[in-house]
């Protein structure tokens, strides 16, 4: 009996181990910082701080996501990127949303463009849309905003989620009018199943996400399962390159289906602009 109560016992502090350690790496963030090395970068825009977040989906971290807020602050941005899925179709809340950015942009910047869960609330997204410009946000909606310093040029382009577009013909139509042959242009894009169609279009880098990280991680496996690209994915986090072309793929911060991540803390996104030489 003195065994089985043992027994017991230990099964249940497991189980409250294994809870709190699941409720921590999904509320607990967690700050990745990439440089990113391009040859000839205008002189302009060398030590350049971009913040990324993707994939909110209404998630809060802390009473009107202020620990989430810090942290952005923390990376001091001299620009902010969100790519796609700010809104959830499942459990929509814009007030959550719009206060997050209402306080996000005093802090640098924010440029946006649109994920897959925006695409599929048209009615909810459209007026959330007209409220984000009056806040100032840059909204890239299949367009192209110029970032001036000193005289010199970035090129800051972001694409509506395919969701959006009738045919894959038209999503790749638009993507490669979007991509500046002369200049840098940094790609904001929701998908990163897409990275071959990024480099044929001649972005030098860009944001995604989409990929939640593989949702559930391995050691020496990487994530589990991904929308869009299945089991196993390839495109599940971190800086991948090919040619001249990077990618950076955001493990997010939200959750969507699945209610919660595993080994696969939410993620904020540095990525430092450096010359090559």
């Amino acid at each position: 009996m003195k065994r089985r109560r043992i027994a017991v016992f230990l099964l249940l502090l497991l189980l409250i181990v294994g809870i709190l350690g699941i409720i921590w790496g999904n509320s607990s963030l967690v700050t990745t910082e990439y440089t990113i090395s391009f040859p000839a970068l205008p002189e302009a825009f060398r030590g350049l701080r971009i913040v990324q977040l993707s994939d909110l989906h209404n998630a809060e971290f802390g009473a009107d996501n202020r620990r989430l807020l810090e942290a952005v602050s923390a990376a001091e941005p001299d620009l902010i990127f969100l790519t796609g899925d700010l809104l959830d179709s499942r459990r929509t809340d814009r007030a959550v949303a719009l206060k997050f950015v209402r306080e996000v942009i005093k802090i640098a910047p924010v440029y946006y463009s649109l994920g897959n869960h925006e695409g599929r609330i048209p009615e909810v997204y459209e007026p959330f849309e007209e409220e984000l410009r009056k806040l100032g946000v840059q909204v890239l909606r299949n367009e192209v905003a110029v970032l001036e310093r000193e005289g010199q040029q970035l090129y800051i382009a972001g694409i509506d989620d395919p969701e959006f577009f009738p045919s894959q013909e038209e999503f790749l139509a638009c993507l490669n009018g979007l991509c500046d042959d002369e200049g840098y242009t940094l790609l904001l894009s929701h998908r990163p199943e897409l990275f071959g169609d990024y480099c044929d279009a001649g972005a030098e880098l860009v944001f995604s996400g989409h990929a939640h990280g593989g949702q559930f991680r391995l050691p020496w496996v990487g994530g589990l399962y991904a929308p869009h690209q299945g089991a196993l994915p390839e495109y599940d986090a971190g800086l991948f390159s090919q040619d001249s072309t990077n990618l950076i793929v955001s493990r997010g911060l939200g959750n969507s289906i699945f209610p919660f991540r595993l080994f696969n803390r939410p993620e904020v996104v540095v990525a430092i602009l450096e010359d090559a030489a």
